[in-house]
């Protein structure tokens, strides 16, 4: 390393080989003797800049002008002045010919000239840019005269050049020399590299090269001078000729002519003070300098300020230049929120403001930071992510949304808030697809189950259209063990009516993946008893789903017919509405604000916060029904004999039969929760419904019922019993009181529903009083649930 610096500043070096950087294309222009390339990085390929300065022999004067300009760049750091990265130096022959050639290496950065044609900015945002980039320049040059005591001596439109993210930057630092005012009568120049700068941009007292004027007058006289010469060929949009063509003002802005005219006093003197410039002018204050200092000072403001700030961004970014904000606004909005700097307003500027962006510009400024937010601890952040997840969410790839995204995503499932969980639920009709089968079946099902059991209705009403949108993104076993429990055990006896409706829909979407067993045996009981129920919306949905049932069962039933039994034991194809069907479930949860749609359904499209969703399922329950008789969401008819489907193993099946063997637990929380309880009816309904379903007594001779009617929770009962009656044993006189039983439901579908409404056999004998039970003893504490009782026919 200290050979390699040795060399660079004593003018040799190992030579161009050694340089670790590939050049490439030259720019059109550059200042002086200079030649700029684009380059490349040898090792990662990032972007830079490289100057060139050649020389025919070491002691040739642009060359060591060349080598003062490194060791200032080298040595000067500043935001405003171009990032010094590598140099070297390098020597060549060309027949008996030496050449030295000194490269610097830089950040990437373009000539100004060049980056104005390109942007073509025009109007009121070419000033604001033109506002900013001069704001820039004059911080650099303050900083070299008031703050280091160095005269540039060379500021122009050549000396200024544009990085990425359309930041000004000064260089060109071969005529820098440190500004001696001791010694007033030397003669010694203080710029000895003063005869590289055109007579057209030097000031008076230097063109005269009256040194002693000079060090009378303050440091910043000449580069004062230089920045009203940039200003001039800045806004005239020409090269200046002549100091004589300064007098044209005509294209100058009238807010910054008087600053102009003192920057180019003829007495040194009473030049502007590039800091005073800064201060004073009126040229800088507008919208895209006050923004961009907002948020380079970030730090410094308190709470109150940024979220006033950001919540007004947005609107502000359309007005300004949109060059300025893709590239300049986007990085330092995207590395706020990164580094915990700015409030949770923030990324919604961010997101809008990235929309403008191509898809690789997206991937590559913006994308890491979104994924690093879903990290954050902040709610708020967490909350902006899931609300805007469909303005990103398709440009992460699937690997990501898997290890990055989704484990900290899952986390709001199980959160305290309502409002973050309904929005974590819809976020994954977008993360979903995108996700692994292991992380599927493993974690989000299981989460899933849990939502769909949750405290407020309009989740579990979302959490049965999500499963139906996800259908197609499980695997065929998880399908079969899943819909039909989630759709039928639990959406179709939900007690909020919305709910009810979001299962039938969610039935009729997914209903190519179901056979015609499980279609017969398991949805259409389970349908068909939805078509009496109290809310009307849910009764049209359920004949529409009855019938779209049927029609493909009979369907199968003529290719039965016709000898094509190939899919007998498989999915059938689903019928044309199914397509709407679905469509519905996902504009449901995706669009807003079209009544027709929210009307049935009006919790599970809100985006507001579900406090009024409660209200609104509460309003529903508490509304008295109109229909004569009222249908608990657990159909009567589950008692009835089905034969066995291909998913009667899978755990939900068996609760719904009464089988209460222990299985194995699936990992996925899918069978091992309880049907919803339904609340009682009123004790004149039960009466009611008690002596229309009591069977007529059938005389002695006549055959017994058929095993087939025996209700399928019977595997309670012995195989030596199943020549028994079972009506025989459930059939007993007229009720004596209009009092229902006094019998407490299990929430387990294996209850008999026969002889929870039935009335009691009347006693044949007196049952002798047990010890214990006499006057005065106390009462032997109930057993829980409900009790079988063995009482004779």
């Amino acid at each position: 390393m200290f050979k390699f610096l040795k060399g660079v500043v004593g003018g040799s070096g190992t030579g161009i080989k050694d340089l670790p950087y590939n050049i490439g294309e030259p720019y059109s222009s550059a200042w002086g003797s200079w030649a700029h390339f684009r380059g490349t990085s040898k090792d990662d390929g990032s972007l830079v800049s490289i100057f060139s300065l050649s020389g025919s022999n070491a002691q040739d004067g642009h060359l060591a002008a060349g080598r003062n300009g490194v060791k200032r760049l080298r040595t000067v750091r500043h935001p405003n002045i171009l990032s010094f990265l590598h140099s070297t130096e390098a020597e060549t022959f060309d027949g008996s010919t030496a050449k030295v050639t000194i490269y610097i290496v830089t950040e990437p950065v373009m000539p100004l000239s060049e980056k104005i044609k390109e942007l073509g900015l025009e109007g009121t945002q070419r000033d604001e840019y033109y506002a900013w980039g001069l704001h820039q320049i004059a911080k650099a040059v303050s900083f070299l005269n008031n703050d280091c005591k160095l005269v540039h001596g060379n500021v122009s439109l050549a000396s200024v050049v544009v990085t990425q993210t359309l930041d000004w930057k000064l260089h060109a630092f071969d005529v820098l020399s440190e500004f001696d005012s001791n010694n007033e009568a030397s003669t010694v120049p203080v710029l000895p590299y003063a005869w590289l700068v055109g007579a057209q941009y030097k000031p008076t007292e230097l063109v005269n090269s009256d040194w002693a004027a000079i060090r009378k007058s303050p440091p910043w006289a000449i580069d004062s001078w230089g920045l009203g010469c940039l200003i001039y060929e800045l806004f005239s949009g020409m090269k200046l000729g002549r100091t004589e063509e300064l007098k044209n003002t005509a294209s100058i802005p009238k807010s910054l002519l008087p600053d102009y005219q003192r920057l180019l006093s003829a007495m040194p003197s009473r030049r502007l003070n590039t800091s005073k410039l800064i201060e004073n002018s009126e040229y800088f204050q507008n919208k895209l300098v006050d923004t961009i200092h907002f948020m380079e000072i970030l730090n410094l403001k308190d709470s109150v300020e940024k979220d006033t700030f950001f919540r007004k961004l947005p609107n502000l970014a359309e007005q300004l230049p949109r060059p300025i904000v893709l590239k300049k606004l986007v990085p330092l909005l995207a590395s706020a929120l990164e580094f915990g700097s700015a409030a949770a307003p923030a990324l919604a500027a961010l997101l809008k403001m990235a929309s403008w962006l191509s898809t690789e510009e997206f991937s590559a400024k913006v994308l890491p930071t979104i994924v690093k937010l879903f990290a954050s601890n902040d709610r708020a952040i967490r909350v902006g992510l899931l609300q805007h997840i469909d303005q990103y969410g398709e440009s992460l790839s699937a690997q990501i949304v898997d290890e990055q995204v989704y484990p900290h995503v899952a986390t709001g499932f199980s959160d305290t808030s309502a409002f973050l969980r309904e929005l974590t639920l819809k976020s994954m009709l977008t993360l979903a697809p995108k996700l692994s089968q292991r992380t599927i079946s493993g974690s989000l099902l299981k989460y899933l189950s849990k939502l769909q059991v949750d405290e407020e209705p309009a989740i579990r009403t979302n959490t049965t259209i999500l499963l139906g949108n996800i259908a197609s993104h499980l695997n065929e076993g998880t399908r079969k063990r899943v819909l039909i429990n989630a759709f039928t055990v639990r959406a179709l006896r939900d007690t909020f009516s919305p709910a009810r409706g979001a299962g039938i829909m969610a039935l009729c979407a997914t209903s190519a993946y179901y056979d015609v067993t499980e279609i017969a045996t398991r949805i259409l009981p389970n349908i068909v008893v939805l078509t009496i129920d109290p809310d009307s919306d849910v009764r049209s949905k359920a004949f529409q789903a009855v019938d779209q049932f049927l029609q493909m069962l009979k369907q199968f039933q003529e290719k039965a017919n016709s000898g094509d039994t190939g899919g007998a034991g498989h999915g059938l194809p689903s019928i044309p509405g199914n397509a709407s069907l679905l469509g519905w479930a996902m504009s449901s949860l995706t669009l807003k604000g079209k009544p027709s749609e929210q009307a049935p359904l009006a919790p599970v499209t809100s985006s507001a916060p579900l406090t009024s969703t409660s209200s609104d399922a509460s309003s529903v329950m508490d509304t008295p029904s109109t229909a004569p008789i009222r249908v608990n969401s657990t159909p009567d008819f589950a008692d009835q004999p089905v034969p066995p489907s291909p998913t009667s193993t899978d755990g939900w099946g068996e609760l719904e039969n009464g089988i209460h063997e222990e299985h194995e637990n699936d990992k996925d929380g899918w069978d091992d929760i309880e049907p919803l309880e339904e609340p009682k009816p009123s004790p004149s309904l039960a009466n009611i419904q008690a002596a229309q379903k009591r069977p007529v007594s059938q005389p002695a001779s006549q055959p017994k019922q058929a095993t087939s009617l025996r209700p399928k929770n019977a595997a309670k009962v012995t195989k030596h019993d199943a020549d028994d009656d079972l009506w025989d044993s459930i059939a007993a006189p007229a009720p004596k009181t209009s009092k229902p039983l006094n019998v407490r439901r299990a929430a387990s579908a294996d209850d008999d529903l026969w002889n929870a409404i039935a009335a009691p056999a009347p006693a044949t004998r007196a049952q002798p009083l047990s010890s214990g039970r006499g006057r005065g003893a106390k009462p032997a504490a109930p057993r829980l649930g409900a009790q079988r009782k063995n009482q004779p026919s």
